[in-house]
Formats: C-alpha cells, structure tokens, sequence
C-alpha cells in the first residue's frame, strides 16, 4: 500500500490527465477502493503510466469500466476529478452503464427498468401491504367500512405512492440516464398537476398554441416518464457543453423543462395513449368470437400492458362495461396474470440461496396475493431474472384462457387479487374462474421452482440490482511498521505498538483485505490440493511473518471452530469466506492457537481472529500459510487476488465484483 505522504489529489488529477482527459469519460463514480470510469474510448488510457502512479495498486478492465484500484483514499482522487470537471452534474450512476453497453437490445431495456425501479420497490412493497390488509379487513373479513373515514385515509396512504409514482421514478430515472434529478421532478409534476389531469378527465378539446394536445392520464404511469427523462438525457448533456459556465446553472434546466415536458405532451403521451386504444379495440374485437383467445392474449400481457402503460386504455372500456351491463368481460383474465406473477416469485423465494433475493421475494409474493400490487414483484423479482417473468406471463395466459372461456367476469372494478375473486361470482363460470386461476398460480409456481432459477450467479446480481448500494467508502486506517500489532478501535486494551483503525460509518464492502502479513501468492501454489485446485473457491494464499491473523471484511462470524485454525465470515454484502490457518493444523486441537472471536460475533475489517504459535506449527511438522477463500466464487464475476507482493494485514488482498 502506498504510504500515507502521497498527495491522492494530484494522484487523481493525473489519471484524469492519462485516461484522456474528460473528454473521454462518459461517468465516474467510485467504491471503496476503485476509481470506475466509463470511457468512450479505452485505447485512449495510458494503462502502463498509470499503474506506474505512486498510490495506484493496480488497473482492472471488467464489466465494461476501467477501473483504477486505489485503495482506501480513493475519495479524495476521486473528489479531485470531480472537482475539476462536469462529470458530477448528472447525479449519476455507473450501474447504468455497466448494463447499458452490453447485451441483446431487451437485456438493455430489462437492466434499465430495473435499475429506475431499485430505489423504490421497497418501498412499492409497504405500500402494497398496506392495500393487502385493507383488502383483507373490507372484503375477507369485514372489519373496517369502505364509506368511512378511517378506510379513506388508510386507502390513501396506500396509494398515495402509486397516484405520484412518475414523480418517484423521475429521481431514479434522472440517476439512471445520468442527468439533474430537479429538472426531472419539474416534469413529472408539471404532468402531475390538476390542471393537466383535469382536463384529461374533461374530455374537451386541448390546443397549445393552437396545436391539438391528445390529453392522456399521467397519475400511476410508468412508461411516459421514462421516456421523457431518456429525452432529457439526448439534450441536457449538449446544452452542459455549449451554454457558458456563467449562465449553465439557470438556462440549462430552464430550456430542458419547457421542451421534455411540452414534448411528452404533445408527442409521448398521445403515442402512448394511441397504442392503447389500438390494443383495447383488438381485445375488444377478439373478445366475441374467441374469448378464450382474447383471454390468454389478456392474461399473458397485462403485466407488458401495464410496464408500458396501455392498460390505462383497457381501464376505462373495463369501467364503462360495468356500467353499461353490470359487468366486465375483459376482467376474467386478471386474477390468473396476477397470481402467477405472484407464484413466481414465491418460487424464487423459496429456491434462492441469495439472501438479499429472499427478501425481497417472500414479502411481495405474499402482499401481491391479497393486494393485487405487482409492481415490486414484477420490478424487484422476476423482470430482473427474466426466467420468472416469463414463466408468469405464460401461465398467466393459460389461467386467463380458462376463465375467460366460461364467460367469466366481474361485477366490480377491483384490483385482482385473492380476496377480490368474490367479484366474479355473478358472471359466468366461476367454476371455472377459480380453475384458471389454480392453473396460473400453481403452473407458475412449479414450472418456476424447478425450471426457472439463473444459473449460479445471475440470482445474486438480480439482487444486487434491487438491493440497496451497500458499497460505502472506506475505512481509515493510518500506515504503521509491518511489525506493530493491529487492532480495533473500540478494543478495551490497546497495546502500547499499536495502530488503531478508525471504522468506516459502514463497513461493507466486496473487496478483502490482507488477513496476514507477509508474501502472497495465488491458491494454486498452496502445498493441498483440496485448496489449490480451487475446489473450495477462489481467493489468496500468505506466508506469514507472525503468528496474527485478522477478519480480512466485515461481517457475522458464522464458523469458528474449537481448534482455533478456521473461520468462516460472512459480510453484510453476501460475500462468505473461509480464513484457514496452516495447512493440516486441525490436527493440532487447538495447541498454540488463541482465539479472539467466536461464533455468531460481529466482526471489522482488521479486527484480530486468532494469534498461533508459529514456532508450535512448525514443531508440529505443519506448515503455518495462512488461506482466504470466497467460499461461493461463481457468485461475482471478478474475483482478483493481489498475488506476488509483500502484504501488510490492513492492504487490500483480493478484489471482488459482482
């Protein structure tokens, strides 16, 4: 690790200077220990004068960035760069672009509805357990009155996130293209505004400055913000370059509020709005002679209908058929979408390994059953795994085709659910209502649990695309003598030699570091096959100059056994790792080995493990390599262990990307 008396300012400074120059940079952002650049173009990097940089450990090229590893000052090379150009004035986000360059064209859009999704579908899910009980306590078990004004204001709280969700999807959107979260909240509200959506509800005609506007309904919407903070993306960036700095800050935002949000209401929205009535008129049309066609084709894409918004086009012809004749047929298929969705989900809940995954999967599985809320489950869940997604839609087509073909409908506009089916008992087959939808839920379910999983990998990313970004900065930790002694800074007893570490506000973190100080070298060369083979996992090897060894991340210890030679860490991120000390030590029951931690104990990067007796392993016959393994590798995409150097036990070990 470099020293402490490197100026990470001027470091950073220079490797703008050598990745070519802001010119070249399409975004910047950082994790704890790497700077990730995304650049136009990557031939234009002087990688070689780079890693030569006092303070640069190493330059990685993966998952589409450039990505100079610094180590833990690298905020202040970071801040530096930021400092000197425009790249921060987006807000934005690398996740986008590590998506967004790679990949068929519906990987891109999936990984892009995704990631405006992830801030939120939490948050999706309370609100949608909040209508589930509300469901529950008016129609399963009638507690609570639908007039009254307890009802009206529970309701609303469950929908209130819903009414103004283009609001909430213009900040995570404005993230996602990169692009200034403020002028995309204008837009939103502008379409939010009573004005707007009362004259939508009127019916009358709408002209701006004389030009006809085709008013379409906004509240609840997903699709038409998107694509109006994609808009933003084409021109904000040009107009940055071209205003002068003088007057960026007020024209910018000015010229692009005026011309995305008359533009999504003079063209996006009445495109929306035409390729919804375009869609109602064929349902309706299919709907006489073959309704079990139009069924399935109803049930199979609601969910692709209201991803993009054309059911606000079903809605009014579903609403006017209750009205009219006391009933709507184009109900039927609604319940069978739905449950399978859920089903799906709750497959992924229950077959994942992924934690991060379970949690978001278990709760809106369950919510959406009795809300008929699929939005976090549809976002959160099986649109990222794709396999789940499309399982659903399938079922939900067949369960759709069932239903529909016995004339089933519904007496009440409702949101379809498990609670809702009462609705439906007037019309038709109910029989046969309730078949379909046993079809939908319990096909989804199965065809999912057995057949729908990602390959190993791909249902951790998933997750990791919802979950919250984990990744802060890192720790302080002050440069001390190979043979000082390192412990944590809320120790009760602090050695005289020692370097106290400064915990970071929140240690969690993918990358490991050193859990021993000494010579590393790479698994293979590990005297045991069991770990040179990497049967175990992937990770690095040190011979140590001391018998101390440290937790090399954060996290739980879940193993630690009586012999004092292994431990087993899991990080807050879902990285699990193996500390093994010595090769064949377990022999040795525990003679020379002192444990500082045990099992179910919280643990800090850095924090001591174990101290053993080098001189007692040698006795022993037993050589003293201290081994890090990843325990579950095929979950990250990088995993690069810093082999061949003389390691301090605070420096960073191995490099870990999902």
């Amino acid at each position: 690790m470099a020293s402490t008396k490197v100026d990470y300012a001027a470091l950073g400074t220079k490797v703008l200077e050598l990745v070519g120059g802001e010119k070249n940079i399409n975004s910047l952002a950082h994790c704890a220990t790497r700077l990730r650049f995304n650049l136009r173009d990557r031939d234009l990097a002087q990688t070689a004068e780079i890693e030569k940089l006092d303070g640069v450990i190493t330059v990685m090229k993966s998952a589409g960035l450039y990505q100079v590893v610094i180590g833990n000052n690298v905020v202040s090379a970071y801040d530096a760069i930021m400092a000197r150009t425009s790249l921060g004035a987006g807000e934005g986000s690398v996740a986008a672009d590590e998506e967004g360059n790679k990949g068929s064209p519906l990987n891109r859009f999936i990984a892009m509805i995704s990631g405006v999704f992830s801030p939120v579908v939490w948050t999706l899910a309370a609100v949608g357990l909040i209508k589930a009980f509300l469901a529950l306590f008016t129609v399963g078990i009638p507690l609570l009155d639908t007039e009254s004004q307890t009802y009206l204001i529970l309701a609303a709280l469950g929908d209130g996130l819903m009414f103004f969700l283009p609001i909430v999807l213009s900040v995570s959107a404005a993230k996602h293209f990169k692009v200034n979260y403020a002028s995309s909240m204008a837009i939103a509200a502008f379409l939010q505004t009573t004005t707007i959506s009362g004259m939508y509800e009127a019916g009358d005609p709408v002209h701006l400055f004389g030009i006809p506007v085709v008013m379409a309904p906004y509240s609840y919407s997903v699709f038409p913000i998107i694509v109006a903070i994609w808009v933003q993306s084409l021109i904000e960036p040009k107009l940055m370059k071209v205003i002068p700095s003088w007057m960026r800050n007020f024209t910018v935002p000015f010229i692009v509020i005026i011309v995305v949000a008359l533009l999504t209401l003079l063209a996006i929205g009445p495109i929306i709005t035409l390729a919804t009535n375009l869609v109602a008129g064929a349902l309706t049309w299919i709907w006489g002679p073959a309704p079990w066609l139009g069924g399935f084709i109803m049930g199979m894409f609601w969910q692709v209908f209201v991803m993009f918004g054309l059911h606000w086009g079903l809605s009014p012809i579903m609403i006017n058929e209750i009205a009219t004749t006391g009933h709507s047929l184009l109900f039927a298929a609604l319940p069978s979408a739905v449950i399978a969705q859920c089903s799906a989900a709750l497959a992924v809940s229950l077959r994942t390994k992924d934690q991060n995954l379970r949690q978001m999967a278990l709760p809106t599985s369950i919510a959406g059953y009795f809300s008929g809320v699929t939005d976090p489950i549809v976002y959160g869940v099986n649109l990222p795994l794709k396999k789940p997604f499309f399982i659903g839609i399938t079922a939900g087509g067949i369960g759709g085709a069932i239903a529909a073909s016995g004339g089933s409908g519904a007496t009440a506009n409702v949101f379809a659910s498990v609670l809702t089916l009462p609705a439906f008992l007037g019309v038709g087959n109910f029989a046969l209502q309730l078949i379909g939808v046993a079809a939908a839920g319990i096909s989804a379910f199965v065809v999912t649990f057995l057949f729908g999983m990602p390959k190993k990998g791909e249902a951790t990313a998933a997750a990791a695309a919802v979950a919250p970004d984990l990744e802060p900065e890192a720790s302080i930790i002050e440069t001390r003598p190979a043979d000082t002694k390192l412990v944590p800074a809320d120790a009760q007893v602090v050695p005289a030699n020692a370097t106290v570490i400064l915990p970071a506000e929140d240690a969690h973190t993918t990358d490991l570091v050193a859990a021993a100080s000494g010579e590393s070298m790479a698994l293979s060369q590990v005297n045991d096959p069991v770990f040179s083979s990497g049967a175990m996992g992937q990770g690095v090897a040190i011979e140590p100059v001391d018998g101390n060894v440290y937790a090399p991340i954060s996290g739980k210890v879940v193993t630690a056994l009586d012999s004092g030679h292994a431990y087993g860490i899991k990080s807050d991120t879902g990285v699990e790792v193996l500390v093994h000390v010595g090769i064949d030590t377990v022999a040795m029951n525990g003679e020379g080995f002192t444990m500082h931690v045990h099992k179910g104990d919280a643990v800090q990067a850095g924090q001591p493990l174990v101290t053993f007796d080098r001189n007692a392993v040698a006795a022993a016959g037993y050589q003293d390599t201290v081994i890090t393994i990843i325990t579950h590798s095929g979950s990250f995409t990088t995993i690069e262990p810093m082999v061949g150097k003389h390691l301090t036990a605070d420096e960073l070990a191995v490099i870990v990307e999902r």
